[in-house]
């Protein structure tokens, strides 16, 4: 009567109990009124339809019967079953001490078993005593507890039996925790384990079992993956932080959410308890209302493969990550009005290393060249707006030793100058129209550039190769650029396809987080924006059917310009690594060499890694591979196959390079074409030795008859001819 059970529901209570006195003790009346009704009238029941059932001939009626009899039988053993518990549970509340109770004594709540009855013991020592509850198992060691949820509790045989002999052993799993029962024979082992499973399972289903022993054909154990949320209490990683999604034998396993106190979240997919494929993740900024979000392929709970992180303070960062740090190819861009600036190329270790490329917004600068640990260091070029371009040696920022500066108006300079292109030092001007000044510059404040050397007028104009010098061949091979691309899709080869893996290597044809996330959805769901299908298994086929060079050339066409096709996503990661290089502030005739040179590496590495998918697919029908050619074979099919089917992707870059190499060339053609102009008509025909018969006939003086010949016959013809000539 004092319990909170009772007291909800006194006025309902009082109603039933109106027939007794206060004499009459309370269980006495609650027993009489709650349970000896409904049993009296189950046992009539059986009663009614036993005496029906005997005087029934046999047929449909006496099977409805027979079954009705098994049923009520069933409801029978199963109150008596749950009244049992009832009374093993109130006598083990009176047991217990108030320390337990006082936290385990729950109105609803049943004991199902008890080691003092159906002796078992937890591995090491741990317990005194084990419990099991419809909701919980409970391990109990002298004056202090362990509880858990049932909803969360995996029972496995243990692997080690069979090594250790007369040890009957049960492997509970839990989120945090791995232990054992230990039972002294193979039959109680085995009635404990079917108890834990049963318990588990009808937990997990929310209800009892009708009747005990569940239907025919109900599995007895329950589910390995499951959906809960659990909150994370023992030191490590996950400590306090609170995961809800789907488990697999006590672990994080499928789609989940993970959330920390400390504002970190992280959504995606989970492997074995730890991030695994693609997964967003929240980390807030200490000391500001920000988060930095990481969109990106999880391996093993670390980030490894392409990504894209829009950070707190207006960066965002696009790229790959390898043991979450950037590493391998990588854009990095400010967004913000303060400083804005984008570098493109190789990351290691979290820091820009390698080859790539810089832009000052700023200042109006791009810095092409190598990086070590954030610093310019090594070979570099620099292209400023103006239209000057100049080539020094760097280190950790700073420039060292002489270098070679371009000028707009082609004088070039050979020497010490600093940042603002100040010349100091020894060094040499060579100006356009041949003068060469070498010596010594200084430049002091207010009286401008001075120098002590000599001017030698004696040399022609310079040449072409001076004054259209060309920047950046042998200092940057072009093996060496964008290795960071190139390595993460041969990598894609190596690792056989796998669709799972195919963005956690090629993901770069992504241009934002949300695109990014989109195409997640396609991975795992096949949707797509394009009516062809580009699964990794239809590829890998379809290479196989278009080996011919004609059939071949269409099918490379056509995934060249998918951007769901491995091959059109590594030319769009190439595409982009081209503009940041040669476009813009980069259209310099200095680097048009070097660009030319680029593009023809393209063509060499897209044929390459055509080849691979090719090898890949006739391994996998079991073919042999055609027999290797040399590489100057491979390098002109690359250039006839592959090269004019890319060029297109780079031709405005290229053709405002050819522009400005060509410039003064095109400047004297432009004055040419003026100065004809001014000439009178007859003056440039006569200039232009165009045949007499096509002038104007106003010009000419002819009879009647020759301007009638000359129309019939000629006329026409010349014009057609004429068109032609100047076509």
């Amino acid at each position: 009567s004092l319990s909170e059970a009772w007291k909800h529901h006194k006025t309902v209570l009082k109603q039933f109990l109106t027939d007794f006195t206060s004499e009459t003790s309370m269980s006495l009346a609650l027993y009489t009124v709650l349970q000896k009704p409904i049993r009296d009238h189950v046992e009539q029941y059986i009663l009614l339809l036993t005496k029906l059932n005997e005087v029934l001939k046999e047929g449909s009626e006496k099977d409805v019967v027979t079954s009705a009899i098994k049923e009520y039988l069933k409801l029978e053993s199963f109150i008596s079953q749950v009244l049992d518990e009832a009374c093993l549970t109130k006598s083990l509340w009176k047991s217990l001490g108030y320390k337990f109770t006082d936290i385990l004594c729950v109105p609803e709540r049943r004991l199902l078993e008890d080691s003092k009855n159906l002796p078992i013991s937890a591995s090491t020592n741990r317990s005194d005593r084990v419990l099991l509850f419809d909701d919980v198992l409970v391990l109990i060691q002298g004056n202090s507890f362990q509880s858990f949820d049932l909803k969360l509790v995996w029972v496995d045989e243990d692997t080690k039996e069979k090594s250790a002999p007369g040890l009957y052993r049960l492997r509970i799993i839990t989120p945090e925790e791995t232990f054992f029962l230990s039972a002294k024979d193979p039959q109680m082992k085995a009635v404990w384990q079917w108890k834990l499973n049963q318990a588990v399972r009808q937990a997990l289903n929310g209800k009892r079992d009708f009747p005990l022993w569940g239907k025919t054909g109900e599995g007895s154990e329950p589910p390995s993956c499951r959906f809960f949320t659990y909150c994370f209490r023992l030191e490590g990683k996950l400590k306090s932080a609170s995961y809800e999604g789907e488990w697999h034998w006590g672990k994080p396993h499928g789609k989940g959410t993970l959330k920390w106190r400390d504002g970190r979240n992280h959504v995606g997919d989970f492997r074995e308890g730890l991030e695994h494929g693609f997964g967003i993740c929240l980390v807030p900024r200490q000391a500001e209302d920000r988060y930095d979000c990481y969109k990106c392929h999880w391996y093993e709970g670390k980030m490894r493969g392409y990504g894209i992180c829009e950070y707190g303070n207006d960066m965002v960062y696009k790229g790959y990550f390898k043991d979450n740090m950037r590493q391998g190819f990588g854009i990095l861009e400010n967004l913000s009005a303060e400083h804005p600036f984008k570098y493109t190329g190789q990351w290691e270790n979290d820091k820009k290393n390698g080859y790539g490329v810089w832009e000052d917004k700023d200042r109006g600068e791009r810095y092409i060249g190598t990086w070590l640990d954030d610093h310019k260091h090594g070979q570099g070029i620099v292209v400023t707006q103006s239209g000057v371009c100049y080539q020094r040696t760097f280190h950790a920022d700073k420039m060292v030793g002489s270098g070679i500066l371009l000028l707009e108006d082609d004088s070039v300079y050979e020497g010490n100058f600093t940042e603002d292109l100040k010349f100091v030092g020894k060094g040499k001007l060579s100006f356009a129209n041949g003068f060469i000044l070498e010596g010594t510059f200084t430049n002091k404040l207010g009286q401008g550039l001075q120098t002590h050397g000599i001017l030698n007028t004696s040399h022609e104009q310079l040449d072409d190769w001076i004054t259209k010098a060309q920047l950046g061949l042998k200092e940057f091979p072009v093996e060496k650029r964008w290795k960071g691309i190139y390595d993460q899709f041969l990598e894609f080869i190596h690792s056989g396809c796998k669709e799972g893996m195919e963005e956690s290597f090629t993901g770069f044809h992504i241009q934002t987080s949300k695109e990014l996330r989109k195409s997640q959805e396609y991975l795992f769901c096949q949707r797509g924006a394009e009516d062809v299908s580009w699964k990794i298994e239809d590829i890998l086929e379809e290479l196989v059917h278009h080996q011919e060079l004609e059939s071949l050339q269409g099918y490379l066409e056509k995934a060249l310009k998918s951007s769901l096709h491995p091959l059109g996503k590594l030319l769009k990661a190439l595409t982009i690594a081209f503009q940041a290089t040669y476009s813009g502030i980069g259209a310099n005739r200095h680097l048009l060499t070097m660009a030319q040179e680029e593009v023809k590496y393209y063509a060499k590495k897209i044929w390459e890694f055509y080849q691979g998918l090719l090898h890949l697919a006739l391994e996998q029908k079991g073919q042999l591979p055609a027999k290797g050619v040399d590489g100057d074979t491979s390098d002109q099919k690359a250039y006839s196959v592959v090269l004019p089917l890319i060029l297109p992707c780079f031709y405005p870059e290229l053709f405002m390079l050819y522009m400005l190499y060509h410039e003064r060339e095109d400047d004297l053609y432009c004055q040419g074409i003026v100065d004809l102009s001014l000439f009178p008509d007859i003056k440039l025909l006569e200039f232009l030795d165009v045949q007499k018969h096509l002038w104007p006939l106003k010009d000419l003086t002819l009879t009647t008859n020759q301007r009638r010949s000359l129309i019939k016959d000629k006329c026409f013809l010349s014009a057609t001819e004429c068109l032609q000539k100047l076509m």
